[in-house]
């Protein structure tokens, strides 16, 4: 497959129009983009991705129905037992400071806000165990206000599209937000993220089973060659994604389509 990569002369608005051909893309793509850790309300959010920190999305999503069902309120986590609490967070790793994090957060939730998470970025990191990235994970999907969530995968894939140079998330966060419509952001992490994790791989990217390829100046990073790159497809889609990509669905074999996506 030939490209036409952007050059290294791209001027702000070619960038700008990339960048939002990319976002087109990704739409297609990736029509069941959502958040992937499972909740109900601000506060099991806020939880989750706490809890999410160093683990998978899967790995969390096993744990809370039943840390839900224990801990309903902030109140419940302001006076958990801590052994209580470290036993049912232990799968996911660092489970103490976690726990520390949790516990915390229940007190402050309790103590500044009367057991309610905040709807605002500025009190939201005023929060134990919420930072700016978390704070969006909690604003786009429980308030229903845009934002940017600069996770691993979307920072390595805005810097394979150029998108930007930036390293410092926050920096990345608004350079990549100038690019796009404010009402998009939260969809576009979805979406960015699901890509990093389905197609755009840190090691090895699906380059020849990616529609992206005319609009990547990083294309050929991974195998180009669809046979290879097909079997690099990962999740219950991955077929959908080959035939994205103008590629037999047949390439892709039966276990990329039944891995667990991290």
């Amino acid at each position: 497959m030939t490209t036409s990569s952007p050059s290294v002369a791209e001027t702000d608005l070619g960038r700008k129009r990339r960048a939002r051909r990319i976002g087109r893309a990704l739409t297609d793509a990736h029509p069941d983009a959502h958040c992937e850790l499972d909740h109900s309300n601000a506060l099991e959010l806020a939880v989750a991705t706490i809890l999410s920190a160093q683990c998978t999305d899967k790995r969390v999503n096993e744990v809370t129905p039943k840390l839900f069902a224990r801990y309903p309120g902030a109140a419940d986590y302001a006076g958990a037992d801590r052994t209580e609490l470290e036993e049912l967070i232990r799968p996911t790793g660092f489970f103490r400071n976690k726990t520390d994090s949790l516990i915390r957060l229940g007190q402050a939730l309790v103590e500044r806000y009367d057991g309610q998470v905040p709807g605002r970025l500025t009190d939201l990191v005023t929060l134990p165990g919420i930072g700016r990235k978390t704070a969006n994970v909690i604003l786009g999907n429980a308030f229903g206000v845009p934002g940017i969530t600069v996770d691993t995968h979307f920072q390595r894939l805005v810097h394979r599209w150029r998108l930007t140079a930036e390293t410092d998330p926050v920096k990345i966060e608004h350079a990549v937000g100038a690019l796009f419509e404010k009402r998009d952001w939260t969809m576009l992490s979805h979406r960015v993220i699901f890509h990093g994790r389905r197609v755009c791989h840190a090691r090895k990217p699906a380059c020849g089973a990616c529609t992206l390829t005319k609009l990547c100046p990083s294309y050929g990073t991974g195998p180009t060659e669809p046979a290879a790159a097909a079997k690099l497809l990962k999740g219950p889609r991955a077929r959908d994604l080959a035939v994205a990509a103008g590629l037999d669905p047949d390439l892709v074999p039966a276990q990329a389509v039944a891995v667990e996506v991290p």
